[in-house]
């Protein structure tokens, strides 16, 4: 699969499948602790290697995976967010992860509205669900922004069944009411 092409904008982000360029921003994301603690928890460089290719492969085996997020005013990787779906997944996620100084920014609620629309526009998604840790109240707000309600606990699949996860999600016509509302 050739995904050069594939690229998704935003008023402030560019949108792209993972590339290798983009590992130094992303082990450097793993390692720090406040933004790796709700998306797997502090990885050494190796750890962080094998999830970085994991991503990688989800693109060319699935056809879809976190896309990387650069901001546009200074080409810096700020962040992956976008469809994620592995085996034993709960659901047919949008989730994001955003580098710690640009938290807070909306980055991920303007990122996520644009993968949810690719999602069930080119993915034909029925649903979308967010695992969100039940303490992660930023995250909570970006799944309510997004238009999403709190469907009760759910599991992961190891090795992440201990983490206590929440799924938020919506349907596909919610999602598309909700758009038109808004008159998008």
């Amino acid at each position: 699969m050739n995904l050069d092409w594939l690229q998704l904008e935003t008023p402030r982000l560019l949108l792209r499948p993972t590339r290798r360029e983009d590992f130094e921003a992303w082990a450097a994301f793993m390692a720090d602790a406040e933004s790796a603690h709700h998306v797997g928890g502090v990885q050494p460089r190796s750890v962080a290697w094998r999830g970085f290719l994991s991503m990688v492969g989800a693109w060319h085996v699935q056809g879809y995976a976190m896309f990387s997020v650069i901001e546009k005013n200074s080409r810096r990787w700020v962040g992956r967010i976008g469809p994620w779906c592995p085996e034993g997944w709960p659901g047919t996620e949008i989730g994001w992860g955003v580098v710690r100084d640009r938290c807070g920014l909306g980055y991920a609620t303007e990122a996520a509205t644009a993968t949810i629309d690719w999602a069930f526009a080119e993915l034909g998604w029925t649903e979308v669900i967010h695992t969100i840790d039940v303490d992660n109240t930023p995250s909570q707000a970006v799944a309510r922004k997004l238009g999403s309600r709190n469907r009760g606990r759910g599991r992961l699949p190891p090795p992440y069944e201990e983490f206590v996860i929440d799924v938020w999600g919506q349907t596909r016509a919610e999602w598309l009411s909700r758009r038109a509302a808004l008159g998008r």
